[in-house]
C-alpha cells in the first residue's frame, strides 16, 4: 500500500524578486507516485472532492484521499496512454470514465475499481478526449484521431460519426455546460467546431460554427457569464478568448509565453499547463510553468483592457521537472477546510500538496525529498496530447 509521506520543510531560501501582490505556497505533502520512471499526466476530483483520480505514464489510474493524500487503490486496464479521465456524471459520483490511445473508452467503479463498461473506437483509433451532454445528457463524444464519434450512454451502441469536420488529431471535445446540446471540439488542425447535436447528428446540417485559431490547440475551456467565452491554449503557447455565439475573437495573445514571463521577475514561463476561471469573481487566470518546477498564476484581462499580468500565485520548491497538471482553487484562497490550496503533478514523477507559508515576504520552499532524489529528470517535454 502507498502512503502520504509528511514532508519537513527546509529553511527558506533568498527572497525573490516578485510582485508584492503575489501570494506564495509552501510545500506539504510530496508522494513519490512509483519507483519506476513514470510521470503524472491529469489530477481530477470526485465531485465531493473527497478524493481525487491520477493518471499515470504506467497506464494506471490511482486514487487518492484530496485532504490527507491517503493512497486508496489504483485502476488498471489501458494498455496506451490515458489522454483524459474524469468524474463526469453526478448522477453517478463513484464512476471515472478515462480514454486512451488504445482506442477504448472506459468506466470504473471507484469503490471496488473494477470496470463496469467499455466502448472500443476501433481498429488504429486513439481517444484524445471525450464529453457526456447531448439534449437529454444521453450522448457520450469522442474525439478519436481526426473523427467525433458519439456512442448513446444508455445502449453503449455508436450513433453518429462526424469524419469531415477536421483534417487531424482532435484533441480536445465538450459539451458547452447550460447548453447541453451544444459540442465544441477542436484539433490539431487549428480549427473549433461548434455543432448542435439536437437532431440527426452529420457533417452537413449539425455544423454551426467554424472559429479558426490558425495553430494546433491544445486545451480549450470555458468562461464569463453563461459560459459564453472559450479560452483557447496551442502548441506553442498562444493564448485567446473567443465568443463563441457571436464567432469572433475577444483576444489574441500570440506572445502569451512572453507577457508572463516579462511580468515574472523570478523566472521565464517556459510553457503554459492550463487555464483557471473563477465563476464568483469573474477572474481569468492563465497557469504558466518552467521546466525547473515552479508554477505561476497569472491573471488574464480580455475586456476592455488586454493584458496578462504578474502572478497572483506561485508555487515552487514541489517538483524538479515540467508540471502536467494543476487542481487549484483561486489564488488567494483555499479549496477545502483543511488549509489546502491544490495539488500539482508532473513529469517527475510526484503528486505535490500545497498550502501557503502565511508568511509576509517572498520565500521559496524546497522539500527534503526533492533534495535527496537522485532519480533522473526528464529535460524535454512529452507530446502534447
Amino acid at each position: 500500500m502507498e502512503g502520504a509521506e509528511e514532508m519537513d520543510i527546509e529553511g527558506q531560501s533568498q527572497a525573490l524578486p516578485i510582485s508584492n501582490n503575489s501570494k506564495r505556497f509552501g510545500i506539504r505533502n510530496s508522494i513519490q507516485t512509483n519507483f519506476a520512471d513514470d510521470y503524472v499526466f491529469q489530477i481530477v476530483p470526485k465531485n465531493d472532492w473527497t478524493s481525487m483520480a491520477v493518471s499515470l505514464s504506467t497506464n494506471a489510474i490511482k486514487l487518492y484521499s484530496l485532504a490527507t493524500a491517503q493512497y486508496i487503490g489504483e485502476c488498471n486496464g489501458h494498455s496506451s496512454t490515458i489522454n483524459q479521465i474524469s468524474f463526469s456524471d453526478p448522477s453517478s459520483p463513484h464512476v471515472l470514465h478515462s480514454c486512451s490511445s488504445d482506442g477504448t473508452l472506459r468506466a470504473w467503479d471507484t469503490r471496488s475499481f473494477q470496470q463496469v463498461f467499455s466502448v472500443n473506437a476501433g481498429p488504429s483509433q486513439e481517444i484524445f478526449s471525450f464529453s457526456f451532454g447531448g439534449p437529454n445528457h444521453n450522448l457520450l463524444a469522442a474525439g478519436c484521431n481526426s473523427q467525433i464519434l458519439f456512442w448513446d450512454c444508455r445502449t453503449k451502441c455508436q450513433v453518429a460519426c462526424l469524419e469531415e469536420s477536421h483534417t487531424e488529431d482532435v484533441t480536445q471535445v465538450h459539451f458547452i455546460p447550460g447548453y447541453d446540446d451544444r459540442l465544441i471540439s477542436a484539433s490539431v488542425d487549428g480549427l473549433m467546431c461548434l455543432f448542435d447535436t439536437g437532431g440527426d447528428i452529420n457533417d452537413d446540417d449539425q455544423m454551426v460554427s467554424v472559429l479558426n485559431v490558425g495553430t494546433s490547440i491544445g486545451k480549450v475551456g470555458f468562461l464569463g457569464e453563461k459560459n459564453q467565452k472559450l479560452w483557447c491554449l496551442t502548441h506553442i503557447e498562444t493564448l485567446s478568448v473567443w465568443d463563441w455565439k457571436e464567432e469572433r475573437t475577444e483576444v489574441s495573445f500570440e506572445d502569451a509565453r512572453s507577457l508572463a514571463s516579462k511580468s515574472w521577475m523570478a523566472d521565464n514561463v517556459d510553457y503554459f499547463v492550463d487555464c483557471h476561471y473563477s465563476v464568483e469573481e469573474d477572474r481569468f487566470w492563465v497557469i504558466g510553468g518552467t521546466n525547473g518546477g515552479s508554477l505561476g498564476y497569472f491573471p488574464v484581462t480580455y475586456k476592455e483592457t488586454r493584458a496578462i499580468g504578474p502572478p497572483e500565485a506561485v508555487l515552487c520548491g514541489g517538483h524538479e521537472g515540467i508540471i502536467r497538471s494543476v487542481l487549484s482553487g483561486v489564488p488567494g484562497q483555499t479549496m477545502d477546510n483543511h488549509g489546502i490550496f491544490g495539488w500539482t503533478g508532473g513529469e517527475d514523477g510526484r503528486l505535490c500538496c500545497w498550502l501557503s507559508d502565511g508568511s509576509a515576504t517572498s520565500q521559496s520552499w524546497i522539500s527534503t525529498l526533492a533534495l535527496k532524489s537522485d532519480k533522473t529528470r526528464r529535460k524535454g517535454r512529452h507530446s502534447p496530447y
